[in-house]
């Protein structure tokens, strides 16, 4: 019963490989509906660097987390393939005063289309009314020279905390409104804030602009809330869109902006593929010539692998850089010298007498601990 295993197992793998080869073959055209998917060092593309501002946030390794969520949910909606988003917070270790959002975008040569993908993403927050803004507006003689952040507060309820936005309709006028569903923690948030301050306006302010600063009439439970601030119909529409897309929870500037050609990436991925090649073909006519059948199963084992391997990079899928192509190709040394240690055991158990079956089960046995090692 134990022989008959390593037959079915055999049989499983072969079958397996010649479903994923015949995916993997059929779909190298390129019109593949899971191709490959390249690193900004193979295809080019564009890299924006932005600074953020944490100084109004109070714990800042968050903010940057939800800040990265939010650019990726963006550029994700855009249709850019296997974006890099990573944040670099300020200290010693980074080199770096200022928080930093770094966005690679592959494929994207337009600089200015890849400034729009980040750029339109509104800043979208809600504050309440400080408690000295009554008499500082009375005694100001320019009340309109007054700045947001001289009569608001933040109320720590922000665009992070937004789920989805769409288009409503005011029930009396039938004016269209802005809908909002904040997540639970931010739903418990809203209603938190609006029971504490019943009376008190709360403002809403989208990209450092007053909408509206409605009295809160009572406690809001379920995470809804609204916008009004006289939207037309496509005004609404589109900061919907925007909200959609992600409001960011604190704002950035553009630091430095730069385009990466695709020419030396080309090459490398060609020279790669080349390497690929030559170190595969080089191996198995090694092991042919130095084991011979042994050597020529392991050969079609190891092409086996590589079918295996490849199109799950395909199918995860798997973003291949230079780097990365150039792990694989080590890789597939790697697994030959399981093969060889295998090899090398079966031939000794082989001169001390023993017959085929017996010396290739003692070598897989004896072998393994290596291996596994």
């Amino acid at each position: 019963m134990t022989s008959r295993k390593p037959l079915w197992m055999s049989l499983a793998i072969l079958v397996l490989a010649g479903l994923m080869g015949y995916y993997f073959l059929s779909s190298a055209s390129g019109k593949a509906a899971h191709p490959f998917r390249f690193g900004l060092d193979l295809v080019g593309g564009t890299e924006l660097v932005y600074r953020a501002d944490t100084s109004k946030v109070s714990d800042k390794a968050e903010a940057m987390n939800a800040l990265k969520d939010v650019i990726e949910r963006r550029v994700n909606i855009f249709g850019v393939s296997e974006p890099l988003v990573q944040t670099e917070q300020a200290g010693l270790l980074s080199g770096s005063k200022d928080d930093r959002l770094i966005v690679e975008l592959p494929g994207v040569t337009d600089i200015e289309e890849a400034k729009r993908l980040i750029g339109e993403t509104p800043t979208l927050e809600f504050r309440l009314l400080r408690p000295e803004a009554q008499q500082l507006l009375a005694s100001s003689t320019n009340p309109d020279a007054l700045t947001l952040d001289q009569i608001f507060y933040p109320a720590e309820l922000t665009g992070r905390y937004l789920s989805h936005a769409q288009v409503e309709f005011a029930g009396q006028t039938s004016a269209p409104v802005v809908g909002l569903q904040f997540t639970k923690e931010g739903g418990d948030l809203f209603a938190k804030i609006t029971k504490e301050n019943v009376g008190k306006p709360l403002a809403v302010i989208l990209d450092g602009k007053l909408l509206s600063s409605p009295v809160i009439q009572g406690e809001i439970t379920g995470g809804k809330a609204q916008i009004t601030g006289n939207f037309t119909a496509d005004e609404a529409k589109t900061l919907v869109r925007n909200l959609n897309y992600g409001a960011l929870p604190v704002p950035i500037a553009l630091l430095t902006s730069q385009t990466i050609g695709a020419s030396l990436g080309e090459g490398s991925l060609t020279a790669g593929v080349k390497a690929g090649l030559v170190g595969f073909l080089a191996l198995a006519l090694f092991l042919a010539l130095w084991y011979r059948l042994p050597g020529l199963i392991a050969s079609v084992a190891l092409a086996i692998y590589v079918i295996i391997s490849m199109t799950l990079f395909k199918l995860i899928p798997v973003t291949l850089t230079a780097a990365g192509i150039a792990g694989f190709i080590l890789s597939i040394g790697m697994a030959v010298d399981a093969n060889v240690l295998i090899f090398e055991r079966a031939k000794e158990e082989l001169k001390r007498g023993k017959n085929v079956h017996d010396a290739l089960h003692e070598g897989f046995r004896r072998a393994w601990l290596s291996i596994r090692d």
